[in-house]
């Protein structure tokens, strides 16, 4: 239990605050060696500890939304840690066991990661290893496949550790090719090519309110810093103090209201359109009848007013809308109340168009799931655009574990891609996943940078999940392998007693 739960606080560490990737084989390799020998129920007890250790401190910043939140989010994740543990368990009884369990903790980041209802994907392995030399491997294999790497190298660790004789030869031996396979890419490290190059404008507009975290506090103020700050950049841009962008892009909830219900917010926006005279990608709360919402990206030409739209794939369960609202009534939704509408899911995967330049586009916790992105940059997009807002979490680690993902999509996609927050973090990130601008947490700023467009599609996108797919097949196949034979030596061994236990001699068999 102790090694279980000093593993999972360990792998927390690896991720932004302390941000120690070199924990990570160290910390999954401790999460196997404390489900070695066990049964498979009994497995999943040090599992469940282990994600306890790892998710309570991973999301502590969950505890701006309430502690209840933060505990009822953290439970649910280190259940999937409890259910690995008795997976890896049993199939550590295989004579590949390091690979198997390797497969089985990809798949067990998988599903979690999509279930239940859009799942939980903070925490994967890969998400750690931003700035380390593992990184470069994010264009060839993915994050998935990184993190499957990341995963065999600690169960090859794990292996090295119980091993005797000549198999700790061998497992030395897989465990430095393993490590030489995870930092090859740094000797060919994928390297975009740009065809043609934009300027592109990112606005954080700032929250106002004493501590800046309520965007709803004075959602109008938030919605007119963003029209000031595009008016004044507008004013620099004729003073010839910036270049003129060829667009500009909003956060996430530059408007909290309907701007094609909202006479106030439309001539907002319509004043910083004509001013700039470029396209504004406006990110808005856009109603859909009576019951519902949509978070939208707005593709806001000047003149003719809004085009393309994205809508956000992820909303976020009892954040955005509300599961099961049916079995809910007005008396016992308590704080859900300020969810008045359910937030509906996008399902756009073609690109935005925006000033003749095709953008893949992704709100918010969006950027910690592959597939809107992969099936935008896919299909043609060559720029990407992450449109957040972190008010909320502003006084937490939140925004700097998601900016670490905005840096990854950069390199897996191997595309320039552009942060507008309302307060932070804002930034232009290369597809080398380094920052070339990034505004400060709760300040008013633009940032204006030249950006490359690249149409190449890396191998890691054209990958897409057949990576994750191919590990839960390995983990299925995997847990056939074990408990099959059980159960057939079960059989056996309960049909070879009974006689006896009846009192008579039980008869001869080939086993005897």
């Amino acid at each position: 239990m102790l090694l279980a739960l000093a593993s999972g606080v360990a792998l927390a560490l690896a991720f932004e605050p302390v941000a120690l990737p070199v924990l990570v084989p160290f910390a999954v390799a401790g999460f196997v060696l404390s489900t070695r020998g066990l049964s498979g129920p009994k497995g999943f007890v040090p599992g469940l500890v282990f994600g306890i250790g790892f998710y309570f401190v991973l999301i502590w910043w969950m505890r701006a939304v309430g502690t209840d939140a933060w505990i009822g989010l953290s439970s649910v994740e280190a259940l999937f840690y409890g259910l690995l543990g008795s997976v890896a368990a049993l199939l550590g009884r295989l004579r590949r066991w390091p690979l198997s369990i390797a497969a089985a903790w990809v798949a067990m980041e998988a599903i979690r990661s999509t279930w239940p209802f859009s799942g939980m994907p903070w925490g994967r392995l890969s998400f750690a290893v931003v700035d380390t030399p593992v990184a470069d491997g994010l264009a060839y294999v993915g994050s998935t496949g990184v993190s499957l790497l990341l995963a065999l190298a600690a169960t090859l660790l794990a292996w090295l550790v119980v091993a005797r004789g000549r198999q700790r030869a061998v497992a030395a031996v897989s465990l430095a090719a393993v490590v030489g396979m995870a930092v090859a890419p740094t000797l060919a490290p994928y390297t975009s090519t740009p065809e043609a190059h934009v300027t592109v404008a990112a606005v954080q507009g700032d929250v106002p309110g004493p501590l800046g975290n309520d965007i709803l506090y004075d959602f109008r103020q938030v919605t007119q810093n963003h029209v000031q700050a595009t008016i004044d950049l507008a004013d620099d841009v004729r003073a010839g103090t910036v270049p003129k962008p060829d667009f500009v892009v909003w956060p996430e909830n530059s408007t909290a209201v309907d701007p094609f219900a909202d006479d106030q917010t439309l001539a907002g926006i319509r004043a910083a359109s004509a001013a700039i005279g470029v396209p504004i990608l406006v990110g808005a709360i856009v109603d859909a009848g009576e019951r519902f919402v949509l978070n939208q990206g707005i593709v806001w030409n000047p003149g003719t007013g809004a085009a393309d739209r994205y809508t956000k794939w992820h909303p976020v369960p009892y954040g955005e809308y509300i599961p099961f609202r049916r079995f809910f009534d007005g008396k016992n939704l308590g704080r859900l109340a300020i969810i008045p509408r359910d937030m509906l899911s996008g399902t756009r995967t073609a690109p935005l168009d925006i000033a003749g330049v095709p953008v893949a586009d992704a709100i918010c916790f969006d950027v910690g799931y592959d597939d809107g992105l992969y099936a935008q940059v896919a299909r043609g997009a060559q720029l990407v655009t992450v449109q957040t807002s972190n008010a909320t979490f502003i006084q937490t680690d939140q925004i700097d574990q998601q900016f670490a993902m905005s840096r990854l999509r950069a390199i897996e996609t191997g595309r320039y891609v552009v942060v507008a927050a309302t307060n932070g973090v804002s930034g232009i990130i290369a597809p080398d996943g380094s920052v070339l601008d990034r505004a400060g947490i709760r300040t008013q700023d633009v940032l204006v940078e030249r950006v490359g467009l690249d149409s190449s599609i890396t191998p890691a996108v054209r990958l897409g999940p057949w990576t994750g797919r191919a590990c839960v097949g390995l983990t299925l196949v995997g847990l056939l392998l074990v408990l099959v034979p059980y159960r057939r030596r079960h059989h056996r061994q309960v049909t070879a007693r009974a006689p006896r236990a009846r009192g008579r001699s039980a008869p001869a068999t080939p086993d005897d």
